[in-house]
This record gives structure tokens, C-alpha cells and sequence, in this order.
């Protein structure tokens, strides 16, 4: 499979850290190789940008100039993977670029990522695939998560026994249920906030950016009465497949607590909101494996540990690389999308069938490719 391309993922998560930018050798079936991954971190400058332009219906539209920011930022953190992995523009077949997500509101047919694709086609020569989720939403799906056929590839390759649950947790926590090897054994779902609580805690109350090493919520106890408080939200009991917006939940309900207790009120409600959405699943399984930064939170894994009745362990235990690993679904999803693949499937997103999607972004023209199965810009999708 040497003969697979070089693709690079770039992923800009909930958590509004920085970019993970990755290299994957796939057609968007089988995972080749794995290559460089790196994390560019945002300068406080364009993460504060960022999070003033969350929610921009609510925010008169948000920055206008923050697209062509983020193209930016991006392009560099592909030139510096490049330079690092000793490549060039001309060794890659295609950049999978999901933007940043400033609003997603799948109930009212709305997903909003920004990112301008075909400046940054232009600024690294390389051609970009970018608007992974329109499609779907179009369709009536949630758009999200958009990873689990990703990891049922690599699943497959690693052999692991099934059913497997594969936890990510990003700035919302989403799990993929993998009960067999065909579309129909797939389950995905957001199971409640991730990090983005716990971020906006410690950046309320200490100005840090997240809960680093666990060390503010180690420091406090779980408030059982504030956190039963926040398992009654009416989203954990509505039916999967479901998907969350960043902001669905509120700091409110925390108000009285010390910091420290709230911190550790917040690792716990990640970990038993996955607990919740267990209960959703067909067959208990195996394992669970956990990726996204989450997982350096050793409050959120000593919760989870707790909460959760099987063996817990960080996505390294099988020699998968966390930290890039979402950088590498949308280089996976790339590739998917120019063959005309699905993306996401009713398991995954409640779409009414399998849905392609992705606009194709040449760096001559910067607009959408009419070339192959992305003919005029957006693929067609059909039961």
C-alpha cells in the first residue's frame, strides 16, 4: 500500500487550542501508514478571537476577517509539518480542512464552520477539501461525529476485538460504538461536554485556558447534588444518534461552588454523561478507548474509571496516536469525499442514508473543483 497518497488532516477542535495537523497514507478505505503529526498552537490573540466569535447568530455575524485568519494560521501549520516531515506541496494529494465550528444547530439545519478553503488552497498549492458536515445536515442528520468510520479503519487494521467503544473527548465528548464490520453495527453520538465546560471554568476563575494535569479539580470534591442537577438536561434522554453544539450547557448551575469544586464537578459530569449514553448501546463492550485531550485529565480518567463497567484506557494502549488522531479522520474523510464515499451513515448521524459531501478546492482556481465525484462543488448524495 506504499503506493497510497500523502494526505494531511487539519482539525481545529471545541477546546480552541490550536491546530492538529497530520499525515495519513489512505484512499479512504484502508489506513497505508501513518506519518508526521504536529499541534500548532493558536496565539492568545486568535483564540480570543475564536471565542468571541462563537455562537455569531447571537454575535451580528461574528469576525468577518476571522476566515481568512484561520486559513492563514492553518497554512502555516502545513508548512511546518511539511519542512518537519522533509516533504513538499507537490507530495500531497490533499489537505482535509474542517475549519473551526462556531455554531451547529443540526435541528434547524444549521452548521457553521469557518475557515476560508480556497485561500488556503492557494497559500499551500495544494488541493483542499473542506464543509464535511453541510451535506449531511442537508439530509437530516446531526453532522456530527464525523470520525467513527475512522475509527472502525482503525479497528480493522489493529484487529481489535468488538464491540469496542471509542471515546473521544474534545471539547464535547463524543463515543463511537463499533459492534461488527458492517454499517449497521456502526453507533456514534456526542455524550455531553468534554473539556469546553471545564475550559470556561478555569478561564473564569483562574485565566488559565484549561484544566491542565487535572490540578484545580484534584483539588476538589464532587458536588453530587449540582451534578444530578445537570444529568436532568433533556438531552441525555433523547435516542442516539444526537449531537451537540459547544454551548448547549451552561456554567450556571455551578455558580455557588468554590473553583476547585467546580472543576471536579466537571470531570465527573463528562465521565458520567459517557456513562449515560452507555446505556444507549446494544451490547456492553469490551473496552473503552479514550482519545482527545480529555484523556491527559487525570481527574476525567479517574471519573471515568469509576463510572464506567468495563477496562478504560488512552488510545496509545493500542498504539494509536491521540493527539493526532482526529487530524487524521479528516485526511481519511478527504480522501472519502473525492471518492465518493459516505462520510457518515444513519448510525452515525441520523442522516437518511449513506451521505458523501465535501467541496473541493483547487489552488489555481481557489473554487470549487468540477473533477470527479465532487462535480460542481458539493457531492451529490442519493439513497
Amino acid at each position: 500500500m506504499s503506493d497510497f497518497p500523502w494526505i494531511i488532516g487539519l482539525m481545529s477542535g471545541t477546546s480552541m487550542d490550536g491546530i492538529d495537523a497530520a499525515l495519513l497514507r489512505t484512499d479512504g478505505r484502508a489506513v497505508a501508514a501513518f506519518g508526521l503529526a504536529r499541534t500548532q498552537a493558536y496565539t492568545p490573540e486568535l483564540r480570543a478571537r475564536i471565542r468571541a466569535s462563537l455562537n455569531p447568530v447571537a454575535h451580528g455575524g461574528g469576525d468577518h476577517g476571522l476566515g481568512r485568519a484561520l486559513a492563514e494560521a492553518h497554512a502555516q501549520a502545513v508548512a511546518e509539518l511539511l519542512d518537519a516531515a522533509g516533504l513538499k506541496p507537490g507530495d500531497i494529494r490533499l489537505l482535509g480542512f474542517h475549519g473551526h465550528t462556531l455554531l451547529h444547530r443540526p435541528h434547524r439545519g444549521r452548521t457553521w464552520q469557518t475557515g476560508d478553503a480556497g485561500l488556503l488552497a492557494k497559500l499551500t498549492g495544494i488541493a483542499t477539501v473542506s464543509d464535511f458536515r453541510s451535506q449531511d445536515v442537508a439530509v437530516g442528520g446531526q453532522g456530527a461525529p464525523l470520525v467513527p468510520l475512522y475509527h472502525r479503519a482503525l479497528a480493522e487494521k489493529a484487529g481489535l476485538n468488538l464491540p469496542l467503544l471509542v471515546l473521544n473527548i474534545g471539547g464535547v465528548a463524543n463515543v463511537t460504538y463499533i459492534g461488527g464490520p458492517e454499517d449497521a453495527d456502526l453507533l456514534a453520538f456526542d455524550t455531553g461536554p468534554g473539556n469546553a465546560l471545564l475550559d470556561d471554568w478555569l478561564h473564569r476563575h483562574t485565566g488559565e485556558a484549561m484544566d491542565a494535569g487535572g490540578r484545580l479539580s484534584a483539588q476538589g470534591s464532587v458536588d453530587e447534588d449540582v451534578l444530578a442537577a445537570m444529568l436532568a438536561h433533556p438531552y441525555f434522554s433523547r435516542p442516539a444518534p444526537k449531537s451537540l453544539d459547544r454551548d448547549d450547557f451552561t456554567l450556571d448551575p455551578l455558580a455557588e461552588l468554590w473553583p476547585a469544586s467546580g472543576a471536579a464537578t466537571l470531570a465527573a459530569f463528562t465521565a458520567a454523561a459517557v456513562a449515560r449514553g452507555v446505556e444507549l448501546l446494544p451490547k456492553p463492550p469490551l473496552r473503552c478507548l479514550v482519545c482527545g485531550g480529555g484523556r491527559h485529565n487525570p481527574s476525567i480518567m479517574r471519573e471515568l474509571a469509576l463510572r464506567l463497567e468495563m477496562p478504560v484506557q488512552p488510545v496509545e494502549a493500542v498504539g494509536w496516536r491521540g493527539d493526532a488522531l482526529e487530524a487524521e479522520a479528516f485526511a481519511y474523510l478527504a480522501a472519502r469525499a473525492v471518492a465518493g464515499l459516505p462520510l457518515s451513515l444513519p448510525g452515525t448521524t441520523g442522516a437518511a442514508y449513506p451521505v458523501s459531501g465535501g467541496r473541493l478546492w483547487q489552488p489555481l482556481t481557489a473554487g470549487p473543483l468540477t473533477a470527479g465525484p465532487l462535480a460542481n462543488g458539493p457531492l451529490a448524495n442519493g439513497p
